[in-house]
């Protein structure tokens, strides 16, 4: 099988001298030989770091279309793009409008899109550690230290699957023995025999399996010193990620509350979140990637896509929000726009909106002229919604997820009137129910929940995601301000649509004889 192979980042990423580091040092190092990689944990930090090093660095799963290939961010525009939220003005240069328009699909024969980019991407990332892994018995050093790169390796191995199914597969629930991807748990190299693609079931047993592990390892290895490392909070919003699509609410609670009560992280307020959602020094954040002017990636990054001020993709195609979520927002929102201050994160008197959405001002760079700005990947406010949902769920909780959410809340200008810990218009909410679109309104505590999931999450989570494990379809309109060139999309209007289940590459059925693309292929279009 041709796409999955040894793929260790040779001396590619070191962690830097300085232990207080906040980011991997990419100088390239010749002091450890191939062979030496894995033989003492504080080698594996290399091959290790050179995988971590690729979840933010252009171009690394596809050269051939670095500027929308730049890792875990991109994939999360990617997904965000999908879905109603997060309204793309029109294609600008292409990048992400294909993606956007659900033009991908048909494109599986190509290493230029999409499909091979994303299935190579997460697959890369699983050959190499499972090298690690593999090396988890024979390798030297303190239990502390080895727990510290293994127990990193099963979790990005429990991501790579979570997102591959995420992308390739049809939602968990519902859907255990549909298709799913083929599972490596062993290394590999041009030799290794494919796979089948197994059931949806068999990939969620990897995923939970490894992250059991990565967090049992991960509670006896200390804490981090470079933020793109998974310390054990990380894997636990991860554990909580996946929960969510399992609909597995008591590991939900229980994953996100831990790291709410004991990870130490504060929700965001205005100096936090109204700045750029560029630092990862923040004490909300809990995940992401500290990009040093030598790691700056000019045009292919996520800031470009975002950020209209830099005359750059996000002046040409602009990032706006659903006008009809934002008006979901109550007027004193922290996250609305104030004429006074000048902020907020949409700006509804842009003269560029024009009949379009409202303007992000939520993701700018950092300093523009080096074309820096930290990517974060997880924050403490997600965990809050995370909990809430969970506890929504089950019997008897409503309460604690009214508080949860309301502790957010809060935080973002809400009332509580009655000083109960239960901002004003939650009070009366109740149940689970949503409707079969997105726009059919329930008037539900959980509908309350996940609109404040879509508002708070916008344009770093990716709204696809969501609406895939909720069971929802969506519609796009141009009263929303979408273009009407992205508004007739295909069958997402369906919740059980293959719509928004990529393709498989055709590499991997000329490299894989276990697979037969005549049975295994998703369906191009978006029938069931």
């Amino acid at each position: 099988m041709k796409n999955i192979f040894k793929y260790i980042f040779v001396g590619m990423a070191a962690v830097s001298a300085v232990g207080c580091s906040d980011q991997l040092d990419t100088y390239p190092s010749s002091s450890v030989s191939g062979d030496q990689l894995l033989t003492s944990a504080q080698n594996a930090l290399i091959p290790l770091n050179g995988t971590i090093r690729a979840f933010y660095t252009p171009g690394v799963s596809n050269a051939a279309n670095t500027h929308q290939c730049f890792g875990i961010s991109a994939y999360n525009l990617m997904a965000d793009v999908m879905g109603e939220d997060c309204i793309m003005s029109g294609p600008g240069s292409g990048w992400f409008w294909y993606d956007c328009i659900y033009k991908v699909k048909d494109k599986y024969a190509s290493t230029g899109w999409r499909p091979y980019e994303a299935w190579n991407g997460y697959y890369k990332w699983i050959s190499n550690v499972n090298y690690i892994i593999a090396s988890e018995e024979t390798m030297t050093g303190t239990d502390k230290d080895k727990n510290y790169v293994v127990g990193q390796a099963y979790a990005i191995r429990a991501y790579s699957y979570f997102m591959l199914a995420q992308t390739f597969a049809r939602t968990y629930k519902g859907h255990e023995t549909d298709p799913g991807v083929p599972v490596y748990t062993e290394p590999t190299d041009i030799k290794t025999d494919g796979k089948t693609r197994g059931t949806v079931q068999d990939v969620y047993n990897q995923i939970t399996s490894d992250l059991t592990k990565a967090v049992e390892m991960l509670r006896n290895a200390g804490g981090r010193t470079v933020m793109s490392h998974l310390d054990l909070y990380t894997v636990l919003g991860i554990q909580a990620r996946v929960a969510l699509v399992m609909e597995d609410w008591a590991t939900a609670k229980a994953a996100a509350e831990e790291i709410i009560k004991d990870g130490g992280y504060k929700i965001g307020g205005e100096a936090e979140i109204l700045n750029g959602m560029n630092d990862v020094s923040l004490n909300n954040v809990i995940w992401g990637a500290a990009i040093s002017t030598d790691q700056a990636s000019g045009y292919a990054g996520f800031f470009t896509h975002m950020d209209a001020d830099q005359k750059a993709y996000g002046e040409s195609a602009r990032k706006q929000i659903n006008k009809e979520l934002y008006n979901l927002m109550d007027d004193d929102d922290i996250r609305k726009w104030n004429k006074e201050t000048q902020k907020g994160w949409w700006n509804p008197k842009d003269i560029n909106n024009k009949s379009g959405g409202y303007q992000q001002e939520k993701f700018k760079f950092k300093d523009g002229a080096l074309w820096t700005g930290d990517y974060i990947w997880m924050r403490i406010e997600e965990m809050y919604l995370t909990a809430a949902e969970a506890n929504c769920h089950i019997s008897g909780n409503e309460g604690t997820a009214k508080k949860w959410l309301s502790t957010l809340l809060l935080e973002r200008g809400y009332k509580d009137t009655d000083k109960n810990g239960i901002v004003d218009y939650l009070e009366n909410l109740t149940g689970t129910e949503l409707g079969k679109l997105t726009t059919d309104r329930k008037n539900s505590l959980l509908e309350a929940i996940i609109d404040q999931r879509r508002i708070e999450l916008w344009g770093e989570f990716g709204r696809i995601y969501d609406i895939r494990r909720l069971h929802q379809g969506f519609k796009r309109t141009t009263a929303m301000g979408w273009p009407q060139s992205a508004t007739s999309i295909g069958k997402t209007d369906d919740p059980e649509s293959y719509a928004w289940v990529l393709t498989l590459p055709q590499s991997e059925f000329d490299g894989n004889p276990s697979l037969d693309q005549s049975k295994d292929q998703n369906p191009i279009g978006d029938s069931k």
